[in-house]
């Protein structure tokens, strides 16, 4: 991947440095998204040591106009979008019944919508250019319902993110344009360490037997984001320590 530009939302979170790591490291430029730029500055540093040059861009995902300035931001310096990873999300708990509109929007806002937002303003390069690699962060939780914890909207939003995937993947084909995503399990971040009190019975429904690290997602993402999968399109790759399994 030398030399390609690359775009990776949600790039402050644990998941979405790891990626923006991996694409460095392969060799790609990074243009930095995320609302909470304080945390860019770290990262951006970090893809530089690879001496490739990184981009900090603060931007709301769910803002059309946000999303627009910024991808023309980055197609002024740089020319051209050749990776799109999309890792930006929220999650809530609540009980159905309990549920307040907002909190259902905010999360469809973030988790979805900005995830098309994203794609859509990014696309229209890729489409110019006739080629393009777009990877979606989804969820097992769009397979299963997860426990113990209540989280109605946010399944709900990462099922759309596989539908969204396959559905662009199946209209912008033509345009040698790659679309898939990756559902990852119970994964070891900022946001599962707040609630230690659940590891014990996720742990215990996994097979393997442990939460997973942000770090094991990054051989993914290369191979998504690279030529070596040109042939995949519309897939979705849990990557979840077996826990869907059974």
């Amino acid at each position: 991947m030398t030399g390609q530009k690359a775009m990776v939302t949600g790039a402050a979170g644990g998941i979405g440095r790891e990626l923006s790591l991996a694409l460095a490291e392969m060799g790609a430029d990074v243009a930095l998204v995320d609302v909470h730029a304080e945390n860019l500055n770290r990262v951006a540093e970090e893809v530089k040591r690879y001496g490739r040059k990184a981009m900090i861009c603060k931007t709301d995902v769910t803002d059309a106009l946000a999303v627009e300035s910024t991808v023309g931001r980055i197609l002024a310096e740089w020319g051209r979008i050749d990776i799109l990873v999309n890792c930006a999300g929220i999650a809530h708990w609540a009980p159905a019944e309990e549920m307040k509109e907002e909190d259902w929007d905010r999360v469809m806002d973030v988790n979805l919508k900005g995830i098309f937002l994203c794609c859509k303003a990014v696309a229209r390069n890729m489409i110019a250019n006739r080629k393009g690699k777009i990877i979606n962060i989804a969820s097992m939780s769009a397979r299963i319902v997860n426990r113990p914890q209540l989280q109605l909207a946010y399944n709900t939003s990462k099922a759309g993110v596989v539908m969204l995937t396959k559905s662009l993947a199946a209209e912008w084909a033509k345009y040698n344009i790659n679309v898939n995503s990756i559902s990852p399990g119970y994964i070891a971040t900022e946001m599962t360490k707040k609630v230690s009190q659940y590891h014990d019975q996720w742990r215990e429904l996994t097979p393997v037997e442990r939460l997973g690290e942000p770090s094991e997602l990054k051989g993914t993402v290369v191979y998504l984001a690279s030529e070596a999968s040109k042939f995949m399109t519309g897939h979705d790759l849990v990557i979840d320590g077996g826990y869907t399994v059974w």
